[in-house]
């Protein structure tokens, strides 16, 4: 596709210094500017089918469509991003260290039809981390419904705990794992602390306004995602008051699977989420969780990471 149509439809405001992407040659076939020149546009058009006056150094002005122009500031990114090996993501999957299974199957929810949802991180060669080029915070294929964090994305993710990694760390279904690896799992105690209440209890009092809403403008909640945050808050009690992550939801499965499947009325939903709260504040106030995870082991293990990754073949 070419043409002004092929091209983002905002439009680049007055003074927004830019960069030709092609020569620019009049009616005569004479050259007006070479690709490569840089100039300020001191007119823009009303839409994207018109073109924008340019200034160019020598106080000449010249017409550009969008197409022809760059922004000047992004055209160093651009031009580091092209030459970005295009198979560089595909070589990171052979560098996954730790994968597992969390979601319903791991929670003991799954039902006929439910997904397989693969978790884990990579450890990426020495000569890459230190190259030139982004590597991505994660590996993603929705059609397998598996995702592997970047081994720094994944720490500070649990530093910070989340939810969807903290259980990564202490789901019992575990289909490969390093040594390395092993070693992160053995000491996931580490990323435990206060946090946890501010995270959990966070996340669920924002989602459930957002079902709340649902249920005014649709007469029900989206019940699987009601049944989550209930089992969300559970898990952080738990966390709070016995220093684990709790993955399989145990005697509380057939309750859950009643609120999956619409079963319960939405009132009483969410007053055992507000029950869960009022627990979730009582257990805040007598965990022995330190304050703040620990940052200083985190380091060590990520430095010792790193450095095993030297010598490794890109």
């Amino acid at each position: 596709m070419t043409g002004p149509a092929a091209f983002p439809e905002w439009i680049l405001p007055v003074g927004t210094h830019v960069v030709t992407r092609t020569e620019v040659r009049d009616s005569r076939g004479n050259l007006l500017c070479p690709a490569g020149a840089v100039g300020k546009v001191v007119k823009s058009p009303v839409d994207s089918t018109h073109a924008y006056r340019v200034l160019l150094p020598d106080g000449r002005k010249i017409s550009l469509h969008r197409q022809h122009l760059s922004v000047r500031k992004l055209v160093q990114r651009e031009d580091l991003e092209r030459a970005r090996p295009g198979d560089l993501d595909q070589g990171l999957w052979d560098r996954v260290i730790y994968r597992c299974i969390v979601g319903s199957l791991a929670y003991g929810l799954a039902g006929e039809g439910s997904d397989i949802d693969r978790r884990g991180f990579y450890l990426p060669p020495a000569d890459l981390h230190w190259s030139l080029f982004d590597l991505p915070e994660q590996l993603e294929n929705r059609e397998t419904e598996e995702c592997y964090w970047e081994i720094r994305k994944f720490i500070t993710m649990a530093l910070k705990a989340n939810p969807n990694v903290l259980e990564c760390l202490y789901t019992p279904l575990v289909e490969f794992s390093t040594p390395l690896a092993d070693e992160l799992i053995a000491g996931r105690s580490a990323f435990l602390s206060k946090l946890i209440y501010q995270t959990y209890n966070g996340y669920v009092m924002s989602q459930f306004k957002r079902l709340e809403m649902d249920v005014r403008t649709t007469g029900a909640p989206r019940w699987q995602h009601a049944m989550h945050l209930i089992r969300l808050l559970m898990a952080g009690i738990t966390a709070l008051r016995e220093g684990f992550i709790p993955v399989r939801v145990e005697e509380h499965r057939e309750r859950l699977l009643a609120i999956k499947r619409g079963e319960v009325p939405w009132a009483e939903v969410d007053a055992w989420r507000l029950d869960l709260h009022e627990q979730f504040e009582r257990a805040f106030e007598s965990t022995a969780l330190p304050d703040r995870p620990d940052y200083e082991w985190a380091n060590r293990f990520l430095v010792k990471a790193r450095r095993s990754a030297v010598g490794d073949p890109v």
